[in-house]
């Protein structure tokens, strides 16, 4: 595998761990209905006899994942893949939520803002040093073809 697919796969990853941490951010208030002890979806008020109205589930937050490709002696870059977070919520008091339970709680995502911050961060700087080394590896590929000629 060359420098340039090395380099842009890391590109890809930090591209992806920002994408995943703004979306957590972004629904970082984003409740529901608390699942049932079932197990089944969380889909309606629990411990609500009959017909109830459904609402929707709570955001659940997003984690990057990530692997390096080497095989043996190969550098091979690196991969990410995203996953969820488990538990993927916690118990929060709402008791106006027209979805809480009898105890006025209501699921609410398990995300951690401050390390969603730092996840960013990570991205950003890992984004530079691959922006970096691709840059070098294009100067380096014209200086030896400026040699060649």
């Amino acid at each position: 595998m060359s420098i340039f697919s090395i380099a842009t796969s890391g590109l890809s990853a930090a591209s992806l761990r920002v994408n995943v941490a703004g979306s957590n951010i972004a629904n970082v208030q984003t409740t529901g209905p608390l699942p049932t002890s079932g197990g089944s979806s969380p889909s309606a008020v629990t411990g609500s006899p009959g017909i109830a109205p459904t609402f929707p589930a709570a955001y659940v937050p997003l984690r990057v994942d990530q692997v390096d490709q080497s095989s043996g002696s190969t550098p091979g870059g690196t991969t990410a893949k995203v996953s969820t977070v488990s538990p993927s919520y916690t118990a929060q008091s709402d008791p106006s939520a027209s979805f809480a339970n009898q105890d006025g709680l209501v699921a609410a995502p398990n995300v951690d803002i401050a390390s969603e911050f730092v996840q960013l961060a990570a991205a950003k700087y890992s984004f530079i040093a691959n922006a970096k080394v691709i840059q070098a590896y294009a100067e380096t590929t014209e200086s030896l073809l400026d040699i060649t000629t």
